[in-house]
């Protein structure tokens, strides 16, 4: 069996046009504003969850540096120096060296590359510091632009999860992706 992944380190990964560190209290605002704002609650499939608590996102961010079992880390825009979100590596399976991947971008960090670089790093940190073989995610058919990033990076459609969330009225399928150590080491 591998050796199990180290959690514990939270890296700082510079690329072109994003740094993902670990997370500041200056961080905070972002994170407040970004999870009381509807169209990113409805996008990461929380809408219909308990009503947005100020209090309970701050002291879920304050407390991401210390987990040992998920990687948290924010997206900063180089360009500007500003938080624009996070990535995530969470749900980790260490017999199956395997992790879910989710991500959360604020408008000013959308389309613009960022989120594609900041999947990229993400993930192959992934498979070439924590030794896994498999990273998967969720995306709902509401956010094209998101699969759009997914598949860019190499994620590849598994299957789909028939009416997995309730959007208003609606019902909204999501795709499950994924992609597998040997697929990134041969993209590269």
């Amino acid at each position: 069996m591998p050796e199990a992944a180290d959690f514990s380190v939270k890296p700082t990964l510079v690329g072109d046009r994003v740094t993902l560190r670990p997370f500041l209290d200056a961080d905070l605002p972002t994170f407040v504003a970004a999870l009381d704002d509807p169209e990113i609650r409805r996008l990461t499939g929380s809408a219909g969850a308990e009503p947005f608590d100020a209090g309970h996102c701050r002291r879920w961010y304050t407390t991401r540096n210390a987990q040992t079992d998920r990687l948290d880390l924010a997206v900063v825009d180089r360009a500007t120096d500003e938080c624009v979100g996070e990535v995530v590596l969470n749900e980790y399976d260490p017999v199956n060296a395997s992790c879910n991947f989710r991500t959360l971008l604020v408008a000013s960090g959308r389309d613009r590359g960022l989120g594609t670089e900041a999947v990229r790093l993400i993930v192959g940190y992934g498979f070439t510091h924590l030794g896994l073989h498999r990273i998967s995610l969720e995306v709902y058919a509401f956010n094209p632009r998101a699969r759009r990033v997914y598949e860019k990076v190499g994620f590849v459609a598994e299957g789909t999860l028939r009416d997995a969330l309730r959007d208003g009225d609606d019902w909204v399928d999501a795709t499950v992706m994924s992609i597998l150590a040997h697929e990134w080491a041969g993209d590269r």
